[in-house]
């Protein structure tokens, strides 16, 4: 099993040139053959206004783009652990018989 424990960034982008969010978050991946989990929690606790903002991104698309320290990226879904600060993160599901979205991550 591997696994890999340190500090990511949570993006949210609109489209290629503009991200609407970011949070750093401490995150723990474990994987075992061609299954992950992932959980994350978040640095410092949101104020008023950062909450405001996260759950309005969340209801629009809980898809972010983690990245790591290392500059690499995969786009991840949230969702809240209910217990504040921590997440879990699944990958994201693609579909091919679907169109490609507007929202991607930016270019590498």
């Amino acid at each position: 099993m591997d696994s890999y424990e340190g500090t990511a960034t949570l993006e949210w982008w609109a489209n290629r040139s503009t991200c609407l969010g970011r949070l750093r978050v401490q995150v723990a991946v474990r994987s075992a053959g061609d299954t992950w989990t992932s959980e994350a929690t978040l640095e410092s606790p949101l104020d008023a206004e950062d909450r405001e903002s996260f759950n309005f991104l969340m209801q629009l698309d809980p898809h972010f783009t983690l990245r790591f320290d290392d500059a690499s990226t995969m786009l991840v879904k949230v969702v809240e652990a209910g217990v504040e600060g921590r997440l879990i993160l699944t990958a994201a599901e693609t579909d091919t018989a679907e169109p490609p979205r507007t929202r991607q991550a930016p270019h590498q």
